[in-house]
């Protein structure tokens, strides 16, 4: 059901050119070894300390992100309350 309606597989790379060598899950692969245990696993999680899938974020990233969705909402707000709710005028 459903079927591929077309679209090609997804090409996924050999395992077997992951590394975890000179990853931090080299440390845990020693870590474990000192306890006679291995994590076979440990190949498919290296990828994720490889260079090309790491983007870097920078601190200015962080503190506006969403900054104009969260303003333009404000706007959209501000403008109903002053349409719908006006200030009332008051001699004072």
């Amino acid at each position: 059901m459903g079927g591929d309606h077309g679209h090609s597989k997804l090409s996924m790379p050999d395992y077997k050119t992951w590394k975890w060598e000179g990853t931090p899950l080299e440390l845990t692969q020693q870590r474990l070894a000192r306890r006679g245990l291995k994590d076979p696993w440990a190949r498919n999680e290296a990828w994720r300390y490889t260079g090309g899938f790491r983007v870097p974020i920078s601190f200015r990233e962080v503190l506006f992100r969403g900054f104009k969705t969260g303003f333009m909402a404000f706007a959209v707000a501000l403008a109903v309350e002053y349409t719908f709710f006006p200030p009332k005028k008051s001699e004072h």
